[in-house]
Formats: C-alpha cells, structure tokens, sequence
C-alpha cells in the first residue's frame, strides 16, 4: 500500500478498526463511517489547527552514526506533527468512533489522569465533541501543558497524595471519577480497552511505509519508551498485523524504561526468575541471552500463564519514582503490561532499563542529527539504543526502529 501524509489513517485502515465492525454490526453502512471520521476530523481541525495524517517515517543513518549504531538502518517514525503533538490523539480519536457508534459522544462528562501529552489530546478530542472533560494532574505538570488545558476548557484537578496512599494519586482520583460516573477517556488500556484500537494505526502505518524506506529487512527491531504501555501494545499488534506477507521480516520488541522508574522491566525480571525455577532451568544472567533462552512456545506459554494468573507478583507501584527529564514515561504501574509482556517473550525481546545520562544523551543526539523537534520522552525509546548489552545484539542487517512520540513544547 502506497501511503501520502495528506491521508487520514482512520479512512485509509477503517475495515481494520473494531470501531468499524461495531458500526457495521448496528447497521452502519460503509459511507456512514467515513462521515463521522471526516466530521470529527474536521472538528478536530478546528480545535487544533490540523487533522489526523499519515505520519512520516524516515532513514537517518545520520543519527545511527551519532550514536555509534552497528547498523546504518535506523527508521524514525515521526508523530511530533500529530494533533496535539504526539500519538496520543490517536488512541482517543479511536476511542470518541466508539462512544460516537455508541450515542455517548457528546453528552456524559469524559476522565483522564494525566501529566502531559495524553491530557492535550483527550482535551483537544473532547474539544471537538464539545464534550466535557475532567483531567486529573500531578503536582509537577508542566505550565505548558496546563495552559494548553485551560485554553481548551478542559477541568484540571491537581492530585496531592493522601496520607497513608499508595499509587499514582492522579490514577486513583481518575478511578474515583470514573466509580463516580465519568466515562473513562484514557491512553490506559486496562480501563479505556478501546484505546488501544486506534493506536493501532501507528502500527499499520508502519508495516506498509517499511516496504519502501530503508530497502530490504531481513529483522526488523522495534525500540518502543513505555510508560503505561499502550503506545507499545497497540503499535506491535498494528506492526504484526500489517506484517502478514510471504516475504514478511522478522519482528523483534524492546520496551525501554528509566532508572527512575521501571515497574515493567522489574516484572520481566521476576517472570523469568518464576520460569527458571518453575522449570528448573539455569538462564544467563543477561536479559538478551535469558529472552533467546525463553523464546520457546511452550516455555513462553507457561510465562503468561504465571503473569495472567498472579498479576500482583509480577507487577506493582514502583516504591519510590524518580525524577526525569522524560517525566511522561514516570508511571509508576505499567499498566497495560501483560500486553507488552506478552509480545517481548514471543519475539525474542527484552526490556532494556536506561540511566537518566543515556536518555538526556539520547535527547541530545536526536536535535543534533535530525530536524524532528521531539521532547525528552518521546525520544526515550532511542536511549535503548545506547545500552551496550542491546547494542552489542544488533546485527549489521538489522533494521530498528524507534518511534519520536511527542513534541518539545
């Protein structure tokens, strides 16, 4: 599929979004469905200037030397254009079709916790719809988004956290909201499952711009910075999908996280020390030989199993969270982890922890080597690239690529 930046993803991919069965199930006809993806989009463009695109991937072999890369082939998917400055808008655009297909656009008060890009674009969304929106923030939110709340009427409750709590106190307000009778709006796929639908797009995107940039790809790496999870699981479930074809290279998923806070990674680790023992097995201690050492099927299925079944031995609020200059990466639960679990075991991956030095390098490297105005955070996943466990595994033939997911504001 040949794609142009001037295409609107939620029309190009439609017959692949469960928005759009679910508009077919209720009867909907197909020229139903593009009218409301064009209405809201251009509501969309109303309230933010721009409407959804096609974004743009690109080989900087450039930045593959600025980083000492092995391989030359490093693909930059760019979504700092994007409505709202990031991938955000496309989870919650995804998600409004549903509440649209359902009658609920519009009408019942909309919730989210948030600290940053996510609370632009659920604002802008709501924006759109003229939908009320309550955003649930912490303390150390940034001005610039906060005014960029204000300007879109969204209501802002800063969250101080209560004595004797544990967890995200912006989470856990959002949560009370939601008891309360809010309907969620979230990029968190455990308590809005339809965010995860058009996020997807990102991975569509991707399968069918890689068969005309970089030449060929025998394995293609995918280098994604998680917080929540979701940018994660919903891109590799669009890049798997789009991915079917014969000739179709092998896919490979890293999940990045900070020293400051890295709940999934910590819940990887735990995975395969419970595998180890469970299976008496004596794995490497490094995270890339234990992935090769774990990759078989019946192994990978026994892991999930454990992760499904007891989720809270594996997963849980980081203890103490850091400070960052990739602040929007700080969650202290991985939400949508088990989904990002998953695919890391599946495809031979690991999760790789960063220190703050290698993502404020990584910030760094991507101003000096490409034009792509790209926050801290949303260059994050680029900071993987720079740990030399994960380095020193990359083939000369491999492609990686890493997605720039927010704008420097």
């Amino acid at each position: 599929m040949s794609l142009e930046n001037d295409e609107n993803p939620f029309l190009v991919y439609r017959e692949r979004l469960d928005s759009y069965h679910a508009a077919m199930t209720k009867g909907w006809s197909d020229a139903d469905f593009v009218s409301l993806v064009k209405r809201l989009d251009a509501a969309v463009a109303e309230v933010d200037g721009i409407g959804f695109e096609v974004t743009p991937l690109q080989l900087t072999p450039g930045l593959a030397a600025e980083i000492e890369l092995p391989t030359d082939k490093l693909v930059v998917k760019d979504e700092t254009g994007s409505v709202g400055g990031s991938h955000k808008a496309r989870h919650l655009f995804g998600v409004m079709l549903h509440l649209s297909i359902k009658g609920l656009s519009g009408r019942k008060e909309l919730a989210i916790a948030s600290c940053g890009n996510a609370a632009v674009a659920a604002a802008v969304v709501a924006a759109a719809e003229k939908q009320p929106l309550r955003v649930f923030i912490p303390t150390w939110a940034e001005p610039s988004v906060v005014r960029i709340l204000e300007a879109l009427d969204a209501r802002i409750e800063v969250c101080e956290r209560r004595p004797g709590e544990t967890g995200d106190p912006t989470y856990l307000r959002f949560r009370e909201a939601v008891e309360g009778g809010a309907i969620p709006f979230s990029v968190q796929g455990n308590v809005t499952e339809t965010t995860l639908d058009g996020g997807r797009t990102i991975g569509w995107e991707l399968a069918d711009q890689l068969r005309t940039v970089g030449g060929d790809h025998r394995r293609v790496r995918l280098f994604v910075q998680i917080g929540g999870g979701a940018l994660a699981s919903a891109a590799w479930r669009g890049l798997i999908g789009g991915n079917a074809r014969r000739d179709a290279p092998e896919l490979v998923l890293h999940a990045v996280q900070g020293e400051a806070c890295a709940p999934l990674v910590r819940a990887w680790d735990l995975l395969t020390v419970d595998a180890a023992e469970r299976d008496e097995l004596v794995l490497p201690h490094d995270r890339p030989g234990r992935a090769r050492a774990l990759v078989r099927r019946p192994l990978v299925e026994r892991i999930l199993a454990a992760a499904t079944n007891r989720p809270d031995r594996f997963m849980w609020p980081w203890e103490v969270v850091g400070s960052s200059i990739a602040s929007g990466i700080l969650d202290d639960v991985a939400y949508d982890w088990l989904t990002v679990v998953g695919p890391l075991f599946e495809s031979g991956g690991w999760p790789v922890v960063v220190p703050e030095k290698m993502i404020e390098r990584a910030h760094r490297a991507a101003h000096m080597a490409t034009d792509i105005p790209v926050s801290a955070t949303g260059a994050a996943g680029l900071a993987g690239l720079l740990d030399p466990d994960t380095s020193g595994e990359i083939d000369p033939d491999d492609t990686v690529v890493v997605l720039f997911t927010g704008v420097d504001r």
